[in-house]
């Protein structure tokens, strides 16, 4: 097996979704505290090794839907180069490294991270054809990685560590269904059975939802958190949120892969300024 072919198969350019476990720590003020840094750190590890335990049986479970795909086609379990024998071994190599980890942090990190490994089976095996089940269980799993970070660093859960991420990764998943829909157009449902109870009224509706949401909650949060500088970010955050809905509407390919947000230089500029400004107003 090529290397290429193992790095597809994990999935590493979707890791970037774990980096939501360094919120508590960053919000808590805690960054620049070597010793939690490293346990975040390591949880941040262990979310990755399980997240590529979970794609690699949802591409199992997924492969002929997959070899008739445009894009998924070239995974490697759809097109041969991986067996799905070889697979299901990777899968739980990587699942006992995710665990090992998660237990060397904390009971509860472990139990967290379990959570989240059984909940994407369900996903994968019985809901992820159930219409709006299907994103609420995605946006869940957001949720779930970011508040994990919390029992590493023994702190309280803050409602807006369930409310802004789960409204963003909302956003995100209504996008990508949209995107899946103009770009499959009538053969959407064969390669994906949901997206045949996704309409394009319905996609529509939901991202003024989910948008809606999401701007709110972020403004509450600058409004309420105690930063009220915080609130000189709405601008620049309004706009990244715009941008990426310019980008969704006509037919980017960067909603159905977020990893590739670098190739568009005003949503990349605007989303460095952004997280930049957050961390000035934080700590400096």
């Amino acid at each position: 097996m090529e290397f290429k072919g193992f790095i597809d198969l994990i999935r590493i350019r979707q890791w970037y979704k774990n980096l939501v476990v360094f919120l508590p720590l960053i919000f808590s003020f805690l960054l620049f505290d070597e010793n939690l840094f490293v346990r975040t750190f390591l949880a941040f590890v262990s979310l990755c090794f399980i997240s590529s335990a979970n794609y690699i049986i949802n591409d199992i479970v997924d492969r002929k839907n997959d070899v008739v795909h445009p894009e998924k086609k070239y995974r490697p379990i759809a097109s041969g180069k991986i067996s799905v024998i070889s697979a299901l071994f990777y899968s739980m190599i990587f699942f006992m490294l995710g665990s090992l980890i998660a237990y060397k942090l904390s009971m509860v990190f472990l139990f967290v991270v379990l959570i989240l490994f059984f909940l994407n089976q369900v996903y994968s095996l019985l809901l992820k054809n159930e219409p709006f089940i299907d994103i609420l269980i995605v946006a869940t799993n957001f949720v779930i990685r970011a508040i994990s970070g919390v029992f590493v660093i023994n702190r309280d859960i803050s409602p807006w560590l369930i409310l802004c991420p789960f409204f963003l990764a909302l956003f995100l998943i209504v996008g990508k269904r949209k995107s899946d829909l103009d770009f499959l157009k009538d053969d959407a449902s064969k390669h994906k059975e949901v997206l045949k109870y996704y309409t394009p009224e319905i996609t529509s509706n939901l991202l003024t939802i989910s948008t809606t949401l999401l701007i709110m909650s972020y403004s509450l949060y600058a409004f309420l958190s105690g930063h009220k500088l915080l609130l000189l970010t709405l601008p620049i955050a309004i706009y990244v949120v715009f941008r990426y809905l310019y980008l969704i509407y006509n037919s980017s390919e960067i909603p159905r892969n977020p990893e590739k947000m670098y190739r568009d230089k005003q949503l990349l500029i605007g989303t460095i300024i952004w997280a930049g400004m957050i961390f000035l107003i934080l700590y400096f």
